[in-house]
């Protein structure tokens, strides 16, 4: 190996990779929950009760390494079945 060339494998993702994976994440999960919360089979009279879900599976324009890296980060947690979630955030009730 020359000098030149990087020492850091090159098949690990960037920071710019993993905060667009991040964001993508969150954005699913978010539309994941809204979805659950606006649907028809609630009556409208209810008290409009906050969505169950916790754990969603990521999106697939990311590979699993980017996730895994996350994971390691402290930034997601993997809640099995191929379905990760956000880590308990402090003054958050976790279900």
């Amino acid at each position: 190996m020359s000098e030149s060339e990087p020492s850091i494998p090159t098949d690990s993702p960037t920071p710019e990779e993993l905060r667009k994976a991040l964001n993508a994440f969150k954005k699913r999960l978010k539309l994941s929950r809204l979805d659950d919360e606006s649907s028809l089979g609630r009556s409208p009279l209810s008290s409009g009760r906050s969505s169950g879900i916790v754990a969603v599976m990521p999106p697939n324009q990311y590979p699993k390494a980017i996730w895994d890296k996350l994971v390691e980060q402290g930034r997601l947690k993997y809640a099995g079945q191929g379905l990760y979630q956000l880590p308990d955030q402090p003054g958050h009730r976790s279900r």
